[in-house]
């Protein structure tokens, strides 16, 4: 074959009118993206250890004192044990989501109970369980494992909820991502991004009724009233979305990728979803309460097995995120505006 002079810089041209330096930037940044989503969903969840599970003792007398210092000594601290004074108190304080398990001593014969909460989970029960079998069985003693809010038969491991918030995760940023594509992703003015923000709640609310609807009576994965699970998901998916519209006002198309490394790279494996925060690397644990996939997991668990209770702190910061993507992308639209800088 005879090369032809000057083919190879007529290959180079091509090259860079088909990939421009926008589009290799993009595409370097999607890799980034998709190796954050490697480390974090693998960081997250390669090797769960039990750490500071909030577990009640009930045993009369200084037996309970004693109990919770040698459970608060086991290797790695798995359980943050402390005294309660019945098991009535105890089953009150894992409905109420103050505590995680409860074991309750009967010193009068060679095994005791355990009462957990499958609908938190049931690694996290199966967790305190594995646990404490342990150190009851290195004191000559067995455990009974009584569930207290089990999950629903057609929710298996009691991961329904968090697959549920997942779905309006997405929701929320694939709606403000099309708003984005189809007119350009920052508005033009203050008024275009009332409108996007005003469509991205109808479909919210459209959402957050179809999801609970899927869940609750069509599949019967969920329990609990439709009402609260459909304000909670309007909630999620306009949260995400504003975000989304917010971040896009701010960067353009790039945004899109930061609310993706927000609610998925970080927010779906530190969401307290397949292994709960007890079981999560310090990292994630931390984070998973403050995003919006980890609020609105630990809401729909609540909303579905704990009779609505430790609802207000992740509803606020649910709202938080509504308020901060809402005000950004009004503010971002305003001074957009009076720069007088074309759209996308």
């Amino acid at each position: 074959m005879v090369s032809t002079p000057g083919g190879g810089a007529r290959f180079v041209q091509e090259v860079r009118d088909a990939v421009t330096g926008r589009a290799a930037a993009l595409v370097i940044g999607v890799l980034v993206l998709q190796l954050a989503f490697v480390a974090s969903y693998v960081g997250a969840f390669h090797s769960p250890k039990p750490k500071d599970i909030a577990t009640g003792v009930v045993a009369p007398g200084p037996l309970g004192d004693q109990l919770v210092k040698k459970l608060d000594a086991l290797p790695g601290h798995p359980l943050d044990p402390r005294t309660v004074p019945d098991e009535a108190r105890a089953r009150a304080e894992i409905g109420t989501r103050e505590l995680d398990a409860a074991l309750v001593v009967h010193p009068r014969g060679t095994t005791d109970t355990l009462l957990v909460a499958g609908g938190a989970g049931a690694s996290l029960a199966q967790a305190a369980e594995a646990v404490l079998t342990r150190a009851e069985r290195a004191e000559g003693r067995a455990l009974r494992v009584v569930d207290t809010a089990p999950a629903a038969a057609g929710d298996a491991r009691g991961l329904s909820a968090f697959y549920l918030v997942v779905g309006w995760c997405v929701g929320g940023y694939l709606c403000a991502a099309i708003l984005a594509i189809s007119a350009g992703a920052r508005p033009a003015n203050v008024h275009r991004a009332v409108i996007r923000l005003a469509a991205l709640a109808v479909y919210a609310l459209a959402a957050g009724l179809l999801g609970t609807v899927i869940a609750g009576p069509v599949l019967g994965a969920l329990p609990g009233g439709i009402l609260g699970l459909w304000g909670l998901g309007a909630l999620v998916v306009f949260a995400v979305g504003s975000l989304t519209l917010a971040l896009q006002g701010l960067a353009g198309v790039v945004g899109i990728g930061l609310a993706i490394a927000i609610v998925v790279v970080l927010g779906n494996p530190s969401a307290g979803g397949a292994y709960p925060y007890p079981l999560l690397p310090p990292f994630w644990r931390a984070i998973g309460p403050a995003l919006p996939p980890g609020a609105g997991t630990w809401s729909a668990r609540s909303l579905a097995y704990f009779r609505g209770n430790a609802l207000t702190g992740p509803l606020l910061v649910l709202s938080a995120w509504a308020v901060a993507g809402t005000a950004a992308t009004l503010l971002s639209a305003a001074l957009r505006r009076g720069r007088a800088v074309p759209t996308d």
